[in-house]
């Protein structure tokens, strides 16, 4: 009984110390906040940036049509409604590109990138792909608002 007790507090330190770290960025004149995987423990991180463990999180995505559902349901907003939308963390880090990326918003999972990419510091910004099974899927605001996702149902 002693023992299970204490895997059992062992068990609690370690979620508590894993989820600790890590929020999303709010954004001035934005409803919803921008997730950055590196503001992750380092435990969580690895997680997800193990290609195999990140394939069977993407499929899941993927196949359960989250951005799908995203874009029907803001489909009829201009952007300055679509601005003030309190997205989810894997919303806001999965379906639409960085804002930071400057993107021109055509509907919720379709936006027009600037003709030099390059340019930009985020990574993220060239990862992005308007097709529905990609879309921001590989970038690291993804990774980290499925983390962010993650940390709040440990909690």
């Amino acid at each position: 009984m002693f023992l299970l007790i204490l895997l059992l507090f062992v068990f609690t330190i370690f979620a508590f110390a894993v989820t600790n770290k890590g929020a999303g960025k709010v954004l001035s004149n934005r409803g919803y906040k921008e997730y950055r995987l590196g503001d992750y423990s380092n435990w969580l991180q690895n997680r997800v940036r193990n290609n195999k463990d990140w394939n069977r999180i993407r499929s899941c995505l993927v196949d359960g049509k989250v951005c799908a559902e995203f874009n029907q349901t803001f489909a009829s907003e201009t952007v300055e409604q679509f601005y003030q939308e309190h997205l989810s963390s894997i919303q806001s880090g999965c379906c639409k590109p960085a804002d930071e990326c400057n993107f021109t918003y055509k509907t919720p999972t379709q936006w027009d990138k600037p003709a030099n990419v390059s340019s930009f510091s985020n990574p993220d910004c060239g990862l992005w792909d308007n097709r529905p099974e990609k879309l921001c899927f590989d970038c690291e605001s993804c990774k980290g608002g499925v983390l962010d996702n993650l940390k709040r149902n440990w909690k």
